[in-house]
């Protein structure tokens, strides 16, 4: 596998505060907007802040199924739920904080739960998208 990558995305304006995105590379558009937490903001539709959230949840989440793979952790079930923070830092919105709530069903909750907690642990060292970030994230899992 290449150590490079490239990802793109494409962003048409529709009206108002409201957009959509694509990548020439992907089937499905995404409607986004402004949040109604900002003025004209446009509420039940993704905003750059739900996709933030987002990509944290999202790459954590495969980084979990890679290393649980190799690791040999066994589940029944991930769930994920991710909040972020976003507040006035000197001046402008900064996202200041991630909260990372995986829970965990195993196969065999007592063998595998340290394992399991290992493997948790690795995935927050290894997810891309935080490493990425100046975000400060905690991750609070529950293993079942």
């Amino acid at each position: 596998m290449s150590a490079v990558h490239f990802f793109e995305t494409d962003l048409t304006w529709k009206e108002g505060k409201i957009g959509e995105l694509s990548s020439p590379v992907l089937d499905t558009k995404i409607t986004c907007a402004t949040p109604p937490e900002f003025p004209n903001g446009v509420p039940n539709i993704w905003s750059p802040e739900h996709l933030y959230a987002a990509a944290i949840n999202s790459c954590y989440m495969a980084t979990f199924l890679a290393i649980a793979e190799n690791s040999r952790v066994l589940f029944d079930s991930f769930d994920c739920n991710t909040k972020i923070k976003l507040e006035m830092v000197d001046g402008k919105y900064l996202i200041t904080e991630a909260e990372v709530s995986p829970v965990i069903v195993l196969n065999n909750s007592e063998k595998d739960k340290d394992r399991a907690l290992r493997v948790v642990e690795k995935s927050k060292l290894h997810c891309l998208v935080t490493n990425s970030m100046k975000t400060k994230v905690e991750v609070n899992p529950i293993i079942k």
